[in-house]
């Protein structure tokens, strides 16, 4: 029988914790990937020894700088959603799982598209009032120098019945500027996002009862319960097939726009084996790095009723 829990409380600590680790090994595999792809083309090219000095450079550069960068970046960010998903949890309801035993067998769309659709637009909100203050302020600048500017050039010139430029229109793109970002992109983040997530769900529900979905085994924590593992196979076979329909779905929109039926059906077939082999094996390796680091850092610390 399906048992549906509720995320009402993520630990922020161990949640950013967590997340912060295992991009920064994920990110120091990358660098691995890239030295020995950009260091295997150099050593075909004949007479690159300069070439091959510098991407050893760089290369050392890359496998210190890049998991150190995601590291420190996805501490900022993992914090940041965590809290504000223990904000708004208690107003629109947090992620829901139907669970059967260790097994996610169902993600009630609705609770999962909404929460996250949420937290994406509070997020893509504060890069927009930046983007938006930043940008403005910028046009509104430009907007009052463009008279002084020609007021100088006329009298510089003593130019006779010349206009002098108002710069309203810079005032008008700024205006327009600070719109978009602060008001239009939050509005199409929600839109987009709360789409993506109720397909995501969506997909799971009708494919896991013929796959199998993926497993979270807990324990009992103090307040609540830490995810001590996720099996790899479950989690990687379930979710990379779910992606795999998403990207066909993607491939056939754009492979449609074109125009063309067969280039539809190359770009579906494509992007689903594209994004069911990626998705596979981040999710695997991110799995497998998450049952590492556990028993040493701790696992994630959630709040489920």
């Amino acid at each position: 029988m399906v048992d549906i829990k509720e995320i009402k409380h993520i630990r922020a600590a161990p949640f950013t914790l967590m997340s912060s680790s295992i991009h920064a090994i994920l990110a120091f595999i990358a660098a691995i990937l890239i030295i020995l792809f950009f260091g295997s083309i150099a050593a075909f090219i004949p007479g690159a020894s300069s070439f091959a000095a510098f991407i050893t450079v760089l290369g050392l550069a890359i496998i210190i700088l890049y998991p150190l960068t995601a590291f420190f970046w996805n501490i900022l960010m993992a914090f940041v959603m965590a809290l504000l998903y223990n904000l708004l949890t208690p107003k629109v309801g947090g992620i829901k799982l139907g669970m059967e035993g260790d097994e996610v067998k169902s993600i009630p769309v609705i609770s999962v598209a909404l929460i996250l659709a949420c937290v994406v637009t509070v997020l893509t909100f504060i890069m927009g009032l930046y983007m938006g203050l930043a940008g403005s302020s910028v046009l509104s600048l430009v907007s009052g120098v463009i008279p002084i500017a020609g007021s100088a050039v006329i009298n510089a010139t003593n130019a006779t019945n010349a206009t002098v430029p108002t710069g309203g229109l810079f005032g008008a793109i700024s205006g327009f500027w600070a719109l978009f970002w602060i008001i239009l992109v939050p509005i199409m983040a929600f839109i987009g996002s709360f789409i993506l997530y109720a397909l995501f769900a969506i997909f799971y529900n009708i494919i896991i009862p013929k796959i199998g979905g993926m497993k979270l085994i807990f324990a009992e924590a103090a307040n609540g319960f830490e995810l001590t593992n996720i099996p790899v196979l479950p989690a990687a076979l379930s979710i990379s097939v779910v992606f795999a329909v998403l990207g066909a779905i993607y491939g056939l929109i754009a492979g449609i726009m074109t125009g063309d039926v067969v280039v539809a059906i190359i770009w579906l077939v494509t992007y689903a084996i594209m994004y069911f082999i990626m998705y596979f094996i981040i999710v695997a390796l991110a799995t497998i790095i998450y049952n590492f680091l556990q028993p040493k850092i701790g696992g994630i610390k959630l709040v489920l009723e």
